[in-house]
């Protein structure tokens, strides 16, 4: 965490509410993307993430730097926000199973990026969940494995094993420009 950061974190924890807009415009896009790819559905998207970022802000004073980053503790409420969210929708998919990959806004303009993404998705809806969690945070995301632990409430350990064992098997899986064409969207 930058100085500027934990300067905002510490003013909102005092109660100078103002200094979140500095925390929800470095967060936001992140955070979205993230709702996104578990919701498949924009609407339903923006409005977790308003949820998550008023959870955020209703709970500031919850958050300790000693235990984690801040963008750790808020994926962790944005992923928690997205499991509330089907638990109350009583849907029959698996909530677990439900996720997503960013696409381009203009995927008309690159019919060759959305075969490989489709090949992708196809390929990660083999993995476990918590697989396809960990590879959106670390590839897609650009989070530390640290950060992806606090997220996840696992060990560190743990989610590096996670991933490991998830790319092991998308090598063998998946034919190699496409493999290639994944690790390099990180």
């Amino acid at each position: 965490m930058d100085e500027s950061e934990i300067l905002a974190i510490k003013k909102c924890q005092s109660g100078d509410g103002e200094e979140f807009g500095q925390l929800y415009d470095k967060y936001i896009k992140k955070i979205y993307d993230f709702v996104y790819y578990k919701t498949q559905h924009k609407e339903t998207a923006e409005d977790l993430v308003s949820q998550v970022f008023m959870k955020a802000l209703r709970k500031i004073n919850s958050f300790k730097a000693s235990q984690g980053t801040f963008q750790a503790w808020l994926y962790q409420i944005a992923r928690n926000t997205v499991i509330d969210h089907y638990r109350s929708q009583k849907h029959d998919r698996n909530i677990e199973d439900v996720f997503d990959l960013a696409s381009n806004s203009d995927i008309a303009r690159d019919t060759e990026a959305k075969i490989k993404l489709e090949a992708v998705k196809k390929y990660l809806s083999g993995l476990k969940s918590e697989q396809r969690d960990i590879i959106i945070m670390r590839v897609w995301q650009g989070m530390s494995y640290s950060e992806i632990s606090q997220a996840m409430n696992k060990s560190e350990a743990g989610c590096k094993m996670m991933y490991s064992r998830a790319i092991g098997r998308l090598r063998n899986e998946i034919p190699l420009m496409i493999l290639i064409w994944l690790l390099a969207k990180g």
